[in-house]
């Protein structure tokens, strides 16, 4: 094994050895080692998008709605409420009221979709973590007091401790539109709710929510977490067809779902196309080979001739093919670690040089480049590179292990 590691290593450090092989050799390192850079990048970033989906907005928004089919609400909806909160996989349980309108201050008006809530439900949900406790409390204690996100608060130029006017729209029994209904309400607290939701959603009362919009039950709705927010599919239909109110089901993958399908999309997506490249260099190092053999044919010869056996001359190009691979894939998933561990900063950095903004706070949930490094990524990906450049290996060392020593030298 000794003698193979020595000839690997002096054929493939040959001094003597074509300037193009030698080119065509450090192109298949570089892009082995770039494949393996950029794939392991790009998947902790995918990965840092899906930590930050799960952390973040998830966290927010709720991951399962159960809305009464009928205009009156849902029916004795606190007994309902009670058999939710003993469900094993349930974090919390919300009645509530959705109320779309006007928001207006002056001359300025904005479309806003009012959630009623229910302060004494809500003190386990998400809301409360959001502001200040004594922004809290005072939204408790005034039944007018509104809590709107930060988008909407900077359109219309709002501050906390303003009053603002909502028109709500009203359908008469025959459901044509009527004239609409006007609210006063106290703005207690902004909300910084990520993305698109701080330009369009705000909190009110429930009571005054339903009573304005006609409400007799009281709630509209129900709203509820789960422990694992990807099980809501299948828990949502499963709680949904269990209960006796008829309702209307949806969870988050239908009304933000496309999110986490577009991460999965790029994600697989990525993976393929890098993979392709990795493959691609490795290739590279067929061609590399099959020159080399035909450059060492003498000697080649020469070893055989010794005794050398085919298995010897087999495994020397072997590793010698391995070895710009592994060199590659060493380097490649180096330089990709340390990047991925540290890329907000680098982003940060690159943002601050060139006044630039890779993501804005007002469109996405998040500000920032995100990334989380997952281990079996790296060692699936370093795996790839590896397996691929052995393969790859495999018909030039046959080719040389073929060679004839009588012809060579008898030339």
């Amino acid at each position: 094994m000794r003698l193979v590691w020595l000839l690997a290593w002096r054929f493939r450090s040959d001094k003597h050895q074509n300037g193009f092989v030698s080119f065509i050799s450090a192109s298949s390192t570089f892009g082995i080692g770039l494949g393996c850079f950029v794939l392991i990048l790009l998947l902790s970033v995918m990965n840092g998008f899906e930590r930050e989906l799960k952390d973040r907005l998830l966290s927010i928004i709720p991951h399962a709605e159960f809305q009464s089919v009928y205009a009156s609400g849902i029916k004795d909806w606190p007994a309902v409420v009670t058999s939710l909160q003993q469900h094993p996989e349930v974090t919390y349980v919300e009645p509530y009221v959705n109320a779309t309108g006007m928001l207006q201050k002056g001359n300025h008006m904005k479309a806003v979709e009012m959630t009623g809530i229910d302060p004494n439900y809500a003190q386990d949900g998400v809301i409360p973590s959001l502001v200040k406790p004594q922004q809290w409390q005072q939204f408790q204690s005034d039944p007018y007091a509104a809590m709107l996100g930060v988008g909407i608060m900077h359109n219309l130029g709002l501050e906390v401790g303003d009053k603002v006017q909502i028109l709500l729209p009203q359908l008469s029994e025959n459901l044509d539109l009527s004239a609409p209904k006007t609210l006063r309400l106290n703005i207690v607290a902004t909300l910084d709710l990520g993305g698109e939701l701080n330009n369009h959603l705000g909190y009110m009362h429930m009571a005054l929510a339903a009573k304005t919009q006609n409400i007799s039950h009281g709630a509209q709705g129900i709203r509820l977490g789960y422990r694992d927010a990807f099980t809501a599919k299948h828990l949502t239909q499963q709680i949904g067809f269990e209960l006796t109110p008829e309702v209307y089901m949806s969870d988050w993958t239908i009304n933000d779902g496309n999110l986490y399908q577009d991460i999965q999309l790029v994600r697989a997506v990525v993976y393929i196309a890098l993979s392709l490249v990795i493959a691609v260099a490795c290739f590279n190092i067929v061609s590399t080979l099959v020159m080399a053999v035909n450059e060492k044919q003498s000697e080649i010869a020469m070893l055989k001739s010794m005794g050398a056996k085919n298995r010897l001359i087999v495994f020397v190009f072997m590793l010698q093919g391995t070895l710009n691979g592994l060199i590659g894939t060493i380097v490649g998933v180096i330089l990709g670690v340390l990047m991925a561990t540290n890329l907000a900063s680098v982003a940060r950095f690159v943002e601050d040089l060139f006044g630039i903004q890779f993501l804005s706070g007002d469109v996405y949930f998040i500000n920032f480049l995100p990334s989380e490094l997952n281990w079996n990524e790296v060692f699936f990906t370093a795996l790839i590179a590896v397996v691929l450049s052995v393969v790859a290996t495999l018909y030039p060392a046959i080719k040389a292990a073929k060679i004839n020593p009588a012809t060579v030298l008898g030339h």
